[in-house]
């Protein structure tokens, strides 16, 4: 009986940039628990942003290893560690666990209906508005476009830019808490016109109160504002949407339970990820059926991948296969 982590890295097809910097592979953490001959497994990617390591991940794995090995549940790991990235990949090794142990899937042991295929945002990375256009171009054909931008004048050039490119698509962009409150009054009639449908976090999370008392014409995104239900308080009468992802949430059991109370409270709901592998997508497809928008390209962006990886027919995922996950 074991609950392990183990670092590992993906090469990416393409440099990846966003305001914060660039990234050449995805750095991931595969925690594997292994009981009575069934072995389940997770994925997360540790993000600097919200005070995570590689190696601080894997010591909060290791902390929770008796308790789960002792017969903890997904709902004692609620309160056996924080939400991030170190629960989130405890609890989707638990989730493939039990779903092996019954020969069940995931969804059914969830009691949720069986999971369709999802269209997910494919997402340009930061660059010049030269480069932004050519690799818009490439993907013209996809819906839906994510762009990622870097607050400044350039941001409409590079709009302006993509739009020339996929002419077609839909776009939505992600500040990445990298704009002013100017900058939004500013940018959001362009983008408008421009054919832009959503921002992702314009402000930075904790100083983000401008939002409540601003006219939003071009609708408003929580990504690091919102982790798991604890945050949905704070985020009322500011953000018209929120961006569920399964390392800010702590895994798939918090997640589909802050779906539900978005939706409750009147938030329109999208699921997004890290950069990681098919092995970190899978468990968010449960949470993307019905969602409004779904960024679950990780996979897209990738030069190698799990084995078997998810299966993309252009932009349109379909769920996993057992062998993978759940």
């Amino acid at each position: 009986m074991s609950l392990t982590a183990t670092a590992e890295a993906f090469r990416l097809a393409e440099v990846f940039t966003i305001s914060r910097g660039s990234r050449t592979e995805a750095k991931v953490l595969t925690v594997t628990l292994t009981r009575d001959g069934i072995t389940g497994r997770g994925e997360c990617v540790p993000y600097a942003r919200y005070g995570e390591s590689m190696d601080s991940v894997a010591d909060q794995v290791t902390s929770v290893a008796d308790a789960v090995m002792g017969g903890a549940s997904r709902h004692d790991l609620l309160t056996l560690l924080p939400a991030g990235a170190a629960r989130n990949a405890v609890d989707a090794a638990m989730w493939d666990w039990e779903a092996k142990d019954a020969a069940k899937p995931v969804w059914e042991l969830a009691g949720l209906p069986a999971p369709a295929p999802v269209t997910s945002a494919f997402t340009l990375s930061l660059g010049t508005p030269e480069s932004m256009e050519a690799a818009a171009t490439r993907a013209a054909a996809r819906p839906l476009l994510k762009i990622k931008l870097g607050g400044g004048p350039e941001d409409i050039a590079r709009i302006e830019a993509v739009r020339r490119g996929a002419p077609n698509a839909e776009i939505i962009v992600d500040a990445n808490e990298g704009w002013s409150v100017e900058e939004y009054t500013a940018l959001a009639p362009i983008f408008l016109n421009l054919g832009v449908t959503m921002v992702e976090q314009p402000f930075p999370a904790g100083d983000d109160a401008a939002l409540a008392g601003l006219d939003r014409p071009l609708p408003v995104c929580a990504d690091e504002s919102c982790h798991d239900r604890a945050s949905l308080p704070g985020l009322k009468g500011k953000y018209d949407m929120v961006n569920i992802k399964l390392d800010k949430t702590g895994g798939l059991t918090e997640a589909l339970a802050l779906r539900d109370a978005a939706r409750a409270e009147g938030f329109t709901v999208m699921v997004g990820c890290m950069v990681g592998t098919s092995l970190a997508m899978a468990p968010a497809v449960l949470v993307a059926q019905g969602a409004e928008l779904v960024d679950l390209d990780g996979p897209l962006l990738l030069a190698e991948d799990r084995t078997p990886p998810l299966e993309f027919n252009g932009s349109v995922l379909t769920p996993p296969v057992p062998a993978l996950w759940g």
